[in-house]
Protein backbone atom coordinates (compact mmCIF):
# COMPACT_ATOMS: atom_id res chain seq x y z
CA UNK A 1 0.00 0.00 0.00
CA UNK A 2 3.23 2.83 0.63
CA UNK A 3 4.54 1.84 -2.36
CA UNK A 4 1.43 2.51 -4.52
CA UNK A 5 0.82 5.80 -2.08
CA UNK A 6 4.82 6.47 -3.44
CA UNK A 7 4.17 5.56 -7.20
CA UNK A 8 1.24 7.48 -7.18
CA UNK A 9 3.01 10.62 -5.69
CA UNK A 10 5.68 10.46 -8.33
CA UNK A 11 3.20 9.93 -11.54
CA UNK A 12 1.31 13.04 -9.60
CA UNK A 13 4.46 15.00 -9.37
CA UNK A 14 5.76 14.17 -13.18
CA UNK A 15 2.10 15.44 -14.41
CA UNK A 16 2.32 18.60 -12.75
CA UNK A 17 5.39 19.55 -14.07
CA UNK A 18 4.23 18.52 -17.44
CA UNK A 19 1.63 21.42 -16.78
CA UNK A 20 3.72 23.94 -15.64
CA UNK A 21 5.46 23.80 -19.97
CA UNK A 22 5.14 26.73 -22.04
CA UNK A 23 2.39 27.01 -23.72
CA UNK A 24 2.27 31.10 -23.80
CA UNK A 25 3.14 33.69 -25.86
CA UNK A 26 5.31 35.25 -23.43
CA UNK A 27 8.53 33.53 -24.00
CA UNK A 28 9.85 36.95 -25.10
CA UNK A 29 11.72 35.10 -28.51
CA UNK A 30 12.54 31.98 -27.31
CA UNK A 31 10.81 28.43 -28.50
CA UNK A 32 7.96 27.09 -26.05
CA UNK A 33 9.28 24.28 -24.02
CA UNK A 34 8.50 21.14 -25.66
CA UNK A 35 9.36 18.75 -22.65
CA UNK A 36 9.00 18.35 -18.83
CA UNK A 37 12.63 19.19 -18.46
CA UNK A 38 12.12 22.45 -20.68
CA UNK A 39 9.69 23.51 -17.80
CA UNK A 40 12.51 22.92 -14.79
CA UNK A 41 15.46 23.37 -16.29
CA UNK A 42 18.12 24.98 -14.70
CA UNK A 43 21.13 26.87 -15.81
CA UNK A 44 23.97 28.65 -14.19
CA UNK A 45 22.60 32.07 -12.77
CA UNK A 46 24.65 35.45 -12.37
CA UNK A 47 24.16 37.07 -8.98
CA UNK A 48 21.28 38.98 -10.27
CA UNK A 49 19.04 36.47 -11.58
CA UNK A 50 18.02 33.28 -9.57
CA UNK A 51 18.01 29.68 -10.24
CA UNK A 52 15.06 28.78 -13.23
CA UNK A 53 13.24 26.02 -11.95
CA UNK A 54 9.59 25.37 -11.61
CA UNK A 55 7.84 25.84 -8.40
CA UNK A 56 4.38 23.39 -8.32
CA UNK A 57 2.39 24.35 -5.15
CA UNK A 58 -0.83 23.92 -3.90
CA UNK A 59 -0.55 25.23 -0.99
CA UNK A 60 -0.86 29.16 0.04
CA UNK A 61 2.90 29.25 1.79
CA UNK A 62 4.12 27.91 -0.90
CA UNK A 63 3.39 30.08 -3.31
CA UNK A 64 4.63 33.07 -1.28
CA UNK A 65 7.62 31.39 -1.19
CA UNK A 66 7.97 31.27 -4.86
CA UNK A 67 6.69 34.41 -5.99
CA UNK A 68 9.42 35.56 -3.39
CA UNK A 69 13.13 36.82 -4.95
CA UNK A 70 14.41 33.81 -4.22
CA UNK A 71 11.93 31.89 -5.65
CA UNK A 72 11.59 30.25 -8.82
CA UNK A 73 10.84 31.80 -12.44
CA UNK A 74 7.93 29.58 -12.88
CA UNK A 75 5.10 29.25 -10.74
CA UNK A 76 2.28 26.78 -11.14
CA UNK A 77 -0.78 26.09 -8.95
CA UNK A 78 -2.81 23.23 -8.89
CA UNK A 79 -5.88 24.71 -7.37
CA UNK A 80 -7.62 27.47 -6.19
CA UNK A 81 -5.46 29.79 -3.51
CA UNK A 82 -6.79 32.59 -1.52
CA UNK A 83 -4.65 35.42 0.49
CA UNK A 84 -6.15 37.85 2.80
CA UNK A 85 -2.96 39.93 2.88
CA UNK A 86 -1.15 41.59 -0.01
CA UNK A 87 1.35 39.95 -1.86
CA UNK A 88 4.51 41.01 -4.17
CA UNK A 89 5.83 38.88 -7.48
CA UNK A 90 9.78 40.41 -6.66
CA UNK A 91 13.00 39.85 -8.04
CA UNK A 92 14.89 38.97 -11.80
CA UNK A 93 14.67 35.49 -13.06
CA UNK A 94 15.96 33.70 -16.49
CA UNK A 95 13.71 30.67 -17.91
CA UNK A 96 16.80 28.59 -18.94
CA UNK A 97 16.49 29.73 -22.94
CA UNK A 98 18.74 31.74 -24.39
CA UNK A 99 17.62 34.78 -26.99
CA UNK A 100 18.96 35.18 -30.93
CA UNK A 101 21.93 37.12 -29.52
CA UNK A 102 22.91 34.09 -27.03
CA UNK A 103 21.62 35.99 -23.89
CA UNK A 104 19.75 34.55 -21.02
CA UNK A 105 15.86 35.10 -21.64
CA UNK A 106 14.57 37.40 -18.99
CA UNK A 107 10.76 35.80 -17.80
CA UNK A 108 8.69 35.10 -15.02
CA UNK A 109 5.60 33.44 -15.22
CA UNK A 110 2.25 33.12 -12.87
CA UNK A 111 0.66 29.65 -14.46
CA UNK A 112 -3.01 29.47 -13.08
CA UNK A 113 -3.71 25.98 -15.33
CA UNK A 114 -2.49 22.09 -15.52
CA UNK A 115 -2.08 21.05 -19.48
CA UNK A 116 -1.97 17.56 -20.75
CA UNK A 117 0.84 15.77 -22.86
CA UNK A 118 -0.42 18.18 -25.92
CA UNK A 119 -0.52 21.05 -24.32
CA UNK A 120 -4.14 21.54 -23.70
CA UNK A 121 -5.19 23.43 -20.87
CA UNK A 122 -7.10 20.68 -18.66
CA UNK A 123 -7.45 22.90 -15.84
CA UNK A 124 -7.22 26.59 -14.57
CA UNK A 125 -7.48 27.91 -11.23
CA UNK A 126 -8.51 31.12 -9.19
CA UNK A 127 -5.88 33.36 -7.55
CA UNK A 128 -7.65 35.68 -4.75
CA UNK A 129 -5.15 38.64 -3.27
CA UNK A 130 -6.33 41.64 -2.40
CA UNK A 131 -3.85 43.10 -4.14
CA UNK A 132 -0.57 41.87 -6.03
CA UNK A 133 2.31 44.39 -6.88
CA UNK A 134 4.24 43.01 -9.94
CA UNK A 135 7.85 43.65 -9.25
CA UNK A 136 9.83 41.12 -11.33
CA UNK A 137 10.57 41.77 -15.03
CA UNK A 138 9.20 40.00 -18.15
CA UNK A 139 6.35 38.95 -16.07
CA UNK A 140 2.63 37.15 -17.23
CA UNK A 141 -0.08 35.47 -15.32
CA UNK A 142 -1.41 32.66 -17.97
CA UNK A 143 -4.48 30.98 -18.17
CA UNK A 144 -6.54 31.72 -14.98
CA UNK A 145 -8.84 34.45 -12.94
CA UNK A 146 -6.72 36.65 -10.79
CA UNK A 147 -9.08 38.32 -8.41
CA UNK A 148 -7.75 41.61 -7.21
CA UNK A 149 -5.76 44.34 -7.95
CA UNK A 150 -2.92 44.31 -9.58
CA UNK A 151 -0.01 46.91 -9.47
CA UNK A 152 2.46 47.01 -12.02
CA UNK A 153 5.59 48.25 -11.15
CA UNK A 154 7.93 46.16 -14.69
CA UNK A 155 7.53 46.79 -18.04
CA UNK A 156 6.37 44.33 -20.36
CA UNK A 157 3.95 42.89 -18.08
CA UNK A 158 1.83 40.41 -19.62
CA UNK A 159 -1.79 38.91 -19.64
CA UNK A 160 -2.13 35.58 -21.35
CA UNK A 161 -5.80 33.78 -21.33
CA UNK A 162 -6.43 35.46 -18.17
CA UNK A 163 -9.56 37.37 -16.94
CA UNK A 164 -8.56 40.13 -13.83
CA UNK A 165 -11.35 40.11 -12.08
CA UNK A 166 -10.79 43.54 -10.18
CA UNK A 167 -8.39 46.70 -11.86
CA UNK A 168 -4.69 47.07 -12.98
CA UNK A 169 -2.89 49.94 -12.04
CA UNK A 170 0.65 50.98 -13.58
CA UNK A 171 3.27 52.40 -11.10
CA UNK A 172 5.09 54.59 -13.69
CA UNK A 173 4.27 55.47 -17.52
CA UNK A 174 6.47 53.02 -19.14
CA UNK A 175 4.78 49.78 -17.40
CA UNK A 176 1.61 51.37 -18.56
CA UNK A 177 2.97 51.34 -22.50
CA UNK A 178 4.20 48.31 -22.43
CA UNK A 179 1.47 46.47 -20.83
CA UNK A 180 0.20 43.64 -22.76
CA UNK A 181 -2.93 41.52 -22.95
CA UNK A 182 -4.17 38.75 -25.53
CA UNK A 183 -7.59 38.91 -27.11
CA UNK A 184 -8.40 35.56 -24.57
CA UNK A 185 -7.46 38.02 -21.58
CA UNK A 186 -10.06 40.67 -19.75
CA UNK A 187 -10.08 43.18 -17.18
CA UNK A 188 -13.52 43.55 -15.04
CA UNK A 189 -12.29 46.79 -13.26
CA UNK A 190 -10.46 49.76 -14.42
CA UNK A 191 -6.57 49.93 -16.03
CA UNK A 192 -4.89 53.72 -14.94
CA UNK A 193 -1.74 55.42 -14.29
CA UNK A 194 -1.82 55.27 -9.99
CA UNK A 195 1.52 55.86 -7.60
CA UNK A 196 1.20 53.05 -4.80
Amino acid sequence: MKKAFILLLIFSMIFAFSGCGGNDDADNGAENDTTTEGAIEEEESDENDAETTASIVDEEAAFKSAISSQGTWIICTLKDLEFDEDLVLEGNFTNGKKDDAGNDVVQRKIALYTQDEDRNVTDRFNLKVPKLTINSPMASIQHGTFVGDLYVSQDNFKLVDTKVDGNVYFTTESAQSTFDMDADSSITGKQELQSQ
